[in-house]
């Protein structure tokens, strides 16, 4: 039954990591999610079921328009391959429990976000809020949570990023997103997601810089890295952090 469970799982990933994409494209252009229906951005031609397949329809295209041939951006296969895997990675740390629902949803949000502040540099505030009441609600029902950490996580990230924007170094978009993971990951677990997240990001940004893709000084969107920050810290947080304190004592 578990291995059927999981495929169910990776497959509703991988549908609603196609439907992620189109939140995270229309919601800061100010589209409806509806209308008008997907189509290719250079001929127009309107997508049909054939071509609307996570992540098979972009392999069997060979990744271009089956009706002009446009290249279309990897992104979208990758966001829904993504999401296929770590809904997977969710089930399979966490079960069928509540923490595993918070889970699914901590990827839902990651997802949306990410693709929203690669394109647009921006993390839209419909979305924050969104999913802020359903976070704050299904923290408070999972089992041996305790509040006062959640608190503390949610006071202690956005608080860390807040003086960082006061200083021009962060977005307003990344405060509020991390306040928010801080409260669904809580204390201590909130330090593993932004030293993760730190880590994280300047390694892809030196790498960049190196290959050329963006200039010194250049802003590189934050949002992605701590939303992967936090996901890690989840699975892996107390891990990391009794491995850390072993190794100091």
């Amino acid at each position: 039954m578990t291995i059927f469970i999981a495929i169910y799982i990776t497959l509703l990933g991988l549908t609603l990591g196609s439907f992620f994409n189109v939140v995270g494209l229309r919601i800061p252009a100010g589209e409806s999610l509806l209308h008008p229906p997907s189509k290719c951005p250079k001929c127009g031609t309107r997508l049909t079921p054939l071509d609307l397949i996570p992540v098979l329809s972009y392999l069997l295209s060979g990744g271009k328009c089956r009706h002009c041939g446009t290249r279309v951006s990897p992104v979208y296969p990758l966001g829904e391959a993504v999401t296929g895997l770590l809904f997977l990675v969710m089930y399979l740390k966490f079960g069928l429990t509540l923490e595993g629902v918070t889970g699914l949803l901590l990827v839902s949000l990651a997802v949306i976000i990410t693709v929203s502040d690669l394109r647009y540099m921006l993390i839209p505030d419909k979305v924050l809020l969104f999913f802020t009441p359903v976070f704050l609600v299904l923290v408070l029902f999972v089992p041996e949570a305790r509040l006062w950490d959640h608190l503390l996580g949610a006071l202690s990230g956005g608080g860390v990023l807040l003086l960082l924007a006061l200083f021009g170094g962060m977005g307003m978009g990344d405060v509020k997103l991390f306040a928010l993971l801080g409260w669904i990951i809580g204390w201590p677990n909130v330090i593993v997601a932004f030293f993760m997240a730190c880590a994280l990001g300047a390694s892809v940004g030196g790498i960049l810089q190196v290959l050329g893709r963006v200039e010194r000084k250049q802003p590189v969107p934050f949002g992605p890295f701590l939303a992967l920050g936090a996901i890690l810290s989840l699975l892996f947080g107390p891990d990391i952090i009794g491995a850390y304190l072993s190794f100091i004592g």
